[in-house]
C-alpha cells in the first residue's frame, strides 16, 4: 500500500519553484550622480519600444533618455558582453544613450505610441501634464493639462485604436483622450473609481489582447475594469490587496497581474475575479518598484526596496531568481531601491531585462533557457 504522506510530499516537491533560466549581468550604465547616492537621478520608468529596438527611461532628472538597444547588447564570442577581466561592461549615460530630451517636470510614466514604429513617445509628469514627443524631430507635438496640476502616475494607449490614450492621476480620475479632437486632446471619457471620495489612480492598462477593456489600479487597494464603450460603472472589480495597487499588466486576454505596496503581486482570472496565485519575496511597503511581464516566457519581474531585482515564473509564488544582496543598514541611511524594470519582448528561449534604481543606475541582464 502506497504511503499517502509520501505522495503528498512528492507533489509538493514537484510544485516547488525552479529556475529554468541562466541570467547574467551584461552591462551597467551609470553617471557621476549615481556615485553620490543623492537620488537626484532616480529612474522611475523604463519602456522598450514595440519592436524592441529602443529603450526609453525617465524619472526625477527631468530627462527622457533614448538608448539603441543594439548598442547595449553587443555580445562577445561566448554570448556575453564582458570586459577582459570578466566583469560586466561599465558605461556612462552620456555615452550610452543616443540622445536625450529635457522635460518641464519629473516624469511618472512613459509609453510608446503603438502603430508608429518608434517615432512617438508619450509621457505623464508630476505637474499633471501629458505630452507626446516626436523622436525624429526631438520635440513635443502634443500637450494635455487636464488633471488640475496633480501628478500623473500612468499613461497607456489603446491597441485597437492607438490614437486613444488614457491617464491616471492623483486627482482621483482616469481620463481617456484623443489628440485628433482638438482642445488639447478632448476628454472622451472620465471615471472616478471611488465616487464617494477622491483616491489616486496609480496605474492604467488597456487590454492589448482582446476587447475594449481598460483597467485602473487605485490607492483604495482595488483594480477596476471598464468597457471603453460605456464607462459608467466598472465591468468588474478585483479586490484582494491590502494596500494601494501600483501596477497592472495583462499577461493574456483574461489574466491580470497586479502589484501593490502590500509587498505582493497577484495573478487574477478576469472572468471570475478570482486570485489564481500570489507572489511574495520582494520588499515593497511604500514605493513604486516597477512591474514587467515577459509574455513569451511567462516570467514576471519587479524591483524591491531591498535594492534587489526579483524574477517570478507565473507558475510559482516564490521567486526563481534574485539579483543583488539585501543591504545591511549599519548606518540607518537609505541604501536605495530598484525603482523600475522592463523586459524586451522577444523570442521564447532568450530574454533581456533592464532594471533601474534610485541612484540612476541601469543594469542590463541577459537570460537564456537551459
Amino acid at each position: 500500500m502506497t504511503d499517502i504522506s509520501s505522495i503528498l510530499h512528492q507533489d509538493q516537491e514537484e510544485e516547488k519553484a525552479r529556475c529554468e533560466w541562466d541570467f547574467h549581468l551584461s552591462t551597467i550604465i551609470s553617471s557621476c550622480n549615481s556615485l553620490s547616492g543623492s537620488g537626484c537621478d532616480t529612474i522611475g520608468v523604463l519602456e522598450f519600444d514595440p519592436c524592441g529596438n529602443f529603450l526609453a527611461s525617465g524619472g526625477i532628472a527631468r530627462k527622457i533618455r533614448i538608448y539603441a538597444v543594439k548598442s547595449l547588447l553587443q555580445e562577445g564570442e561566448e554570448g556575453e558582453r564582458r570586459t577582459s577581466t570578466g566583469a560586466p561592461l561599465a558605461l556612462d549615460h552620456g555615452n550610452a544613450c543616443d540622445f536625450f530630451m529635457c522635460t518641464p517636470a519629473r516624469l511618472g510614466s512613459l509609453k510608446w505610441k503603438p502603430g508608429l514604429g518608434s517615432r512617438v513617445l508619450g509621457s505623464g509628469d508630476y505637474d499633471g501634464v501629458v505630452m507626446e514627443y516626436d523622436l525624429e524631430k526631438k520635440m513635443p507635438v502634443f500637450e494635455r493639462d487636464e488633471h488640475g496640476g496633480r501628478r500623473v502616475w500612468s499613461i497607456d494607449y489603446c491597441h485597437s485604436d492607438p490614437v486613444l490614450g488614457a491617464s491616471g492621476s492623483d486627482d482621483g480620475t482616469m481620463q481617456m483622450w484623443d489628440p485628433r479632437c482638438g482642445d488639447n486632446g478632448k476628454c472622451l471619457a472620465m471615471v472616478q473609481p471611488t465616487k464617494e471620495y477622491s483616491t489616486p489612480v496609480c496605474c492604467v492598462e488597456f487590454n492589448p489582447f482582446k476587447g475594449p477593456i481598460v483597467a485602473v489600479g487605485c490607492a483604495d487597494r482595488r483594480v477596476y475594469a471598464y468597457d471603453m464603450r460605456k464607462m459608467v460603472d466598472p465591468l468588474f472589480i478585483l479586490d484582494g490587496h491590502q494596500k494601494a495597487v501600483t501596477y497592472i499588466r495583462f499577461i493574456d486576454e483574461r489574466t491580470i497581474i497586479s502589484s501593490s505596496i502590500d509587498g505582493c503581486l497577484k495573478m487574477w482570472n478576469a472572468e471570475d475575479q478570482k486570485v489564481l496565485r500570489t507572489y511574495k519575496g520582494h520588499n515593497n511597503s511604500r514605493r513604486f518598484v516597477g512591474l514587467s511581464v515577459w509574455k513569451p516566457g511567462g516570467l514576471i519581474c519587479c524591483g524591491s526596496e531591498s535594492n534587489q531585482v526579483f524574477v517570478y515564473d507565473k507558475r510559482w509564488g516564490e521567486p526563481i531568481w534574485v539579483y543583488g544582496r539585501e543591504p545591511i543598514g549599519l548606518t540607518g541611511h537609505d541604501h536605495g531601491f530598484v525603482s523600475s524594470v522592463c523586459w524586451q519582448q522577444k523570442d521564447e528561449n532568450q530574454c533581456t531585462l533592464v532594471a533601474g534604481d534610485s541612484d540612476g543606475v541601469l543594469r542590463v541582464f541577459n537570460g537564456k533557457k537551459r
